[in-house]
């Protein structure tokens, strides 16, 4: 399989986070939120 360059932006991120925490939202929509929230890096990953 081949690497996705795709990253998350942080208000997008942010957007989606509170999107998965909120019970209003269809599970589409949490669905959507989760796979835009694994595309961006976790905070603990730091390049060396």
């Amino acid at each position: 399989m081949a690497k996705r360059n795709e990253v998350t932006s942080r208000s997008v991120a942010t957007k989606a986070s509170k999107v998965l925490r909120d019970k209003r939202f269809s599970k589409t929509s949490k669905s959507v939120a989760g796979s835009a929230l694994t595309q961006r890096p976790s905070k603990r990953s730091k390049a060396k």
